[in-house]
């Protein structure tokens, strides 16, 4: 047995611990770093009420740089490859952090160049997405080495969309680690399911200092680390496991996918520029009209810690799904076209304030910028 088998739950404990104590050294030293990594409360997607720290990507960077010094193995050797190949993902966010000037194309290709990096270290692909025409394709590595990129950077990209209240990207970042390693153990690959777990204990030190008081924002620097190694998770679930259908690890980071996917195309249907910040998100409108109207006596911080707990059943709900038929593609892409149906109907309901006979042939609403 490997000594890793023996200490990973230490291991665990001491990561999502050193992730805690970096955050909370964060915010007690905000003062001097303040003027540098404070995030303001004016803008389109500003649901806070206090200037607060936008940088506790740091805390969970800090808390895996630890883990991969405690692990042994092929955990550890996995966990460096995620820590190397983040570092464009995780200093250009970062960068943004603290300057507010790097352009989202700037970001997006950083966030393609982790997945290029994690390629050109590792020579690993998705080359099987259960799908004929595209699987033919990806036999030329060029092109697995560009789908393989474009979906890295995805879903780094998307846990930034979703990254707007207390609790709501690291939450959902806990449940689909869990998932995968779940999956991961289930399947055997003790190794990926180790660092699963060495990554969700890093993103629940800093959750138990976001939520539910938001003392310490992940930022930019912190989502695209955490999208881009859970990205990683689902890359070697593919390639190390091929009964595993490609639609699984698609299912199980569905909300914010489709976040991404639907703020592109609400975007689109309304002129702007697909990079536009507005808070017509999912999230943002769950918060204006279901938890600030059912709880209207509450703090707004609090108000803003509901609506990330609220939609953390966006994430669970297809991640049963997903790792109860992970081997069944029909039964998956049925789960996501259901959770699609119901995402749209969601949201058409938020938008219009009742349920509509025909919400499934609504277009995407378009809807002013003010409240």
């Amino acid at each position: 047995m490997e000594f890793s088998q023996y200490v990973w739950p230490l291991a665990a404990f001491a990561t999502g611990a050193t992730a805690l104590f970096t955050a909370v050294l964060l915010v007690l030293t905000k003062d001097l770093h303040g003027r540098h990594s404070l995030d303001s409360t004016f803008g389109p997607q500003r649901f806070h009420t206090q200037p607060t720290p936008r940088i506790g990507g740091i805390a969970i960077v800090c808390g895996v740089l630890l883990g991969t010094l405690l692990i042994a193995g092929e955990s550890r050797y996995i966990l460096r490859i995620i820590v190397l190949a983040g570092v464009p993902a995780f200093a250009f966010g970062l960068l943004e952090d603290l300057t507010k000037r790097v352009r989202v194309s700037t970001r997006l290709f950083a966030t393609l160049g982790s997945g290029l990096l994690g390629w050109f270290v590792t020579g690993i692909t998705i080359a099987d997405v259960n799908v004929p025409w595209l699987d033919a394709l990806l036999l030329w590595t060029p092109a697995a080495v560009l789908f393989t990129a474009f979906a890295v950077s995805g879903v780094a990209n998307a846990f930034n969309i979703i990254d707007g209240f207390n609790g709501l990207a690291s939450g959902t970042a806990v449940i689909v680690l869990t998932a995968m390693g779940l999956l991961s153990l289930h399947l055997g690959d003790v190794q990926v399911g180790h660092v699963c777990v060495m990554l969700a204990a890093a993103v629940l030190g800093f959750f138990l200092v976001n939520w539910p008081l938001g003392k310490l924002f992940l930022g930019d620097g912190g989502a695209y680390f955490v999208g881009f190694a859970i990205a990683w998770v689902a890359v070697l679930l593919l390639q190390r496991h091929p009964q595993v259908s490609a639609w699984c690890p698609l299912l199980i980071c569905a909300y914010p996918v489709l976040e991404v996917l639907f703020s592109m195309l609400r975007r689109r249907q309304r002129h702007l520029d697909v990079g536009h910040p507005d808070h017509l998100h999912l999230h943002s409108l769950v918060m204006r009209r279901v938890a600030c109207q059912r709880f209207p006596n509450i703090s707004r911080t609090l108000c803003n810690s509901i609506t990330g707990a609220m939609l953390w059943l966006m994430t669970l709900l297809p991640a049963l799904w997903a790792v109860s038929f992970y081997d069944s593609t029909p039964m998956l892409m049925l789960g996501l076209i259901v959770y699609t149906l119901g995402y749209h109907a969601l949201y058409v309901r938020l938008v219009w304030f009742r349920w509509n006979r025909q919400w499934w042939s609504r277009p995407v609403p378009i809807l002013p910028d003010s409240k």
